[in-house]
């Protein structure tokens, strides 16, 4: 019972937290279907808990650091870490992955939705979901950067958690270069970011597919990945310049200029603005059994060949069942 009553007092002690994974578990469901959904989510969540427990007691991963246990009775620990704490990777990661799917998945054809006009935002940004791209080596490295980055300017604010309603959980033996925070703690987090999408890829490959093809369009729930994304940073940022801190604030606004560009060029043009995801040709997929042979669907510009051809590519291809994930 006093777990479950530790736990209602973390849930009104921390409901940012609460808010930003009830959303992301919403855009999960929609875009991945429940069972990844839990997949995703436990592996992340077990991964981060596993390297806080291990780099409290070793230094490794993320350097040494140590939880002060201000809010012991206040909300829920296990161990010396606060539940919260691991927690929040969870959803950090699904935005982080969200935001490289949005950047690097081809579009596809928009006359396979009919009545969706050809220079509507769906129009232009037709996203399938296909298994091989969506589990492909720019989006998995991509995604960690993204997961890194966002840290960058997280971690300096909670580590001022004394000036603002978070607390001061956790410090450092000695100040980092980074407004406190020692570059171990990134790569700690780029290694929490690895071993977590690795292993999510890896089941996603052996799961039954989710029950959309790549003739659905994903584009929706993306971007409500995005916007989560977004709404995290702009939370901390905030925060920043609230507890009189305009230099973090400063620096994380010009470290997002130029991926918000990114983000922009996407939506404005269509077409993939970092790379471009092996649509065209074969790819190595990590932790498939084979080199994927991805044939390109045709896309939705006239050089691409006439209404005909395309009707031709739809008539040759073979069905394919379809799996619901429940």
């Amino acid at each position: 019972m006093e777990i479950v009553s530790l736990f209602i007092q973390t849930l009104l002690f921390r409901p940012y937290v609460f808010l930003f994974l009830a959303v992301s578990l919403f855009v999960a469901h929609r875009l991945l279907g429940w069972k990844r959904t839990a997949w995703f989510f436990g592996v992340t969540w077990i991964t981060a808990f596993a390297c806080e427990f291990s780099s409290t007691r070793t230094g490794v991963p993320f350097g040494w650091y140590h939880y002060t246990g201000s809010t012991l009775g206040q909300e829920l620990y296990l161990s010396n870490i606060p539940f919260m704490d691991s927690l929040s990777f969870t959803f950090l990661l699904f935005a982080s992955y969200c935001l490289a799917l949005f950047l690097l998945l081809p579009s596809r054809h928009s006359t396979l939705a009919p009545g969706v006009p050809t220079g509507s935002l769906l129009g232009r940004l037709y996203l399938g979901f296909t298994r091989d791209t969506r589990t492909s080596w720019p989006v998995l490295v991509l995604s960690v950067l993204l997961f890194v980055f966002i840290d960058m300017i997280v971690d300096p604010v909670a580590l001022r958690g004394d000036r603002w309603f978070l607390g001061r959980i956790y410090s450092y033996p000695a100040p980092g270069i980074h407004f406190g925070v020692p570059i171990a703690n990134y790569v700690g987090w780029g290694v929490v970011g690895l071993i977590s999408l690795a292993s999510y890829f890896f089941l996603d490959r052996r799961l039954p597919d989710v029950s959309r093809d790549d003739t659905v369009p994903v584009t929706g729930d993306l971007l409500l990945g995005c916007a989560l994304y977004y709404s995290v940073l702009i939370f901390i940022l905030a925060v920043s310049f609230w507890i009189g801190e305009p230099v973090i604030g400063a620096t994380g606004l010009f470290t997002y200029i130029p991926i918000t560009a990114l983000v922009v060029l996407r939506i404005l043009g269509g077409d993939p603005v970092v790379g471009r995801l092996p649509g065209t040709r074969n790819v190595i997929v990590p932790f498939a059994n084979r080199q994927s042979d991805i044939t390109a669907r045709p896309h939705a510009s006239s050089r691409m060949g006439d209404a005909g051809t395309r009707a031709r590519s739809h008539t040759d291809a073979p069905d394919k069942p379809r799996v619901s994930d429940s």
